[in-house]
């Protein structure tokens, strides 16, 4: 990522992912655009910051941690599957932890890598057969969820974003 505001593309415009059908490729678009943002803003905080809760904020930590297992929990449904104890486990866990900032980029990348063999395949598929959600097996579609994947990705990015710069305005 270019650090000059001027030379910055928006992954939308990058031509990248092209292969990928449209609904699919805006997907791997927002998935592109959280890792730079989400790398811009986070940068620079130490690791206390990372975890701090400014003015009642939920923490920079619970946000990485959230979007990462988010996805891969929204990303089970839209394949059909419910979630596995694994991912009930850590969906308990994502308010609990103390890791360094690096070791949450991290998980963000790996599961940004994961989702993009999965959101590809999901991308060729008829978008509008249905899919269950939860126990209750909420009505959806894979289209709606990989809509929701991007949805509420960038949902949580912003409130990194948002937090980040509250954390870096309180240091004076």
């Amino acid at each position: 990522m270019s650090t000059s505001p001027e030379a910055y593309v928006e992954p939308w415009l990058r031509g990248t992912h092209a292969d990928v059908p449209a609904v699919g490729r805006a997907v791997l678009h927002a998935l592109d655009l959280a890792l730079d943002d989400l790398t811009k803003w986070a940068t620079g905080l130490t690791d206390a910051e990372v975890h701090a809760e400014p003015l009642g904020l939920n923490s920079v930590a619970f946000h990485l941690r959230h979007i990462a297992r988010s996805t891969d929990r929204l990303l089970s449904y839209a394949e059909g599957s419910q979630l596995s104890a694994e991912q009930l486990a850590v969906l308990k866990a994502e308010r609990a932890g103390d890791e360094p900032l690096a070791a949450l980029l991290a998980e963000v990348e790996a599961s940004f890598s994961n989702a993009v063999e999965r959101v590809r395949v999901l991308a060729t598929a008829n978008l509008e057969t249905f899919r269950g959600v939860g126990r209750k097996q909420l009505p959806t579609s894979i289209g709606g969820a990989l809509v929701h994947v991007a949805d509420h990705m960038q949902r949580h990015v912003g409130q990194v974003v948002t937090t980040a710069k509250v954390l870096k305005a309180l240091r004076g």
